[in-house]
């Protein structure tokens, strides 16, 4: 199963998120909302790339309006980073969650459901051509860079890898910060969390090698 067969002829932003709305590349689609597509400018030299929505962005249909995406947003604002010259999207479009009593809780993807839904991510980068992209979390660095790649032990380093279409640079998912045990924790995390923004815009602005 692979989203490859949903994408249009003429790839586009427009024409992209009018064909994923209708993806039925892997069986998220059967439980969650709609299809939660990428946003953002065009061309933008910063792209963002998240695990995949939440409850609050499966019903808005939209990425990162949820208790994370206040964090991202604070965090861009922090760094110097304008949020309408970023793209934002996820590495798996559809809302995949455990049911309890009336609350939907997140459910990680499957390393099968990751791969069906990357066709949709390598289309966005090959409409939006961004100069770096920013890996929020283990899923979507794994995505990006392979199953294997450790996420901790790169934190915040541009990786300039053969095959990328972009370089990466990880980081933690801002979720990770909501769930820090103490307040503490927290604003250590956050603050560790905006170095790594700066350190992504101090990257486009100074200028990148390609992906080698």
């Amino acid at each position: 199963m692979s989203a490859a067969e949903y994408l249009p002829a003429r790839l586009s932003l427009t024409s992209l998120r009018t064909a994923a709305a209708g993806c039925r590349g892997c069986d998220l689609y059967k439980y969650a909302t709609q299809t939660v597509f990428g946003e953002g400018r065009a061309h933008a030299r910063l792209m963002l790339v998240g695990e995949q929505p939440g409850d609050y962005e499966d019903r808005a249909g939209r990425p990162f309006v949820g208790p994370a995406g206040r964090i991202l947003h604070e965090g861009l604002e922090a760094s110097g980073i304008r949020t309408r010259d970023v793209y934002v999207t996820n590495a798996v479009k559809h809302f995949k969650f455990i049911e309890r009593g009336k609350r939907r809780i997140h459910n990680k993807p499957k390393t099968i459901e990751i791969r069906a839904c990357k066709p949709w991510l390598e289309a966005e980068l090959s409409v939006i051509k961004p100069q770096l992209i920013v890996a929020l979390g283990a899923t979507a660095a794994q995505s990006l860079l392979g199953p294997g790649f450790r996420l901790l032990a790169n934190r915040g380093r541009v990786i300039t890898d053969a095959g990328l279409q972009a370089p990466v640079m990880p980081t933690i998912h801002p979720s990770a910060i909501l769930r820090a045990p103490d307040s503490a924790t927290r604003h250590s995390e956050m603050a560790q969390f905006i170095d790594d923004l700066r350190h992504a815009a101090k990257a486009i602005t100074t200028g990148l090698p390609p992906a080698a």
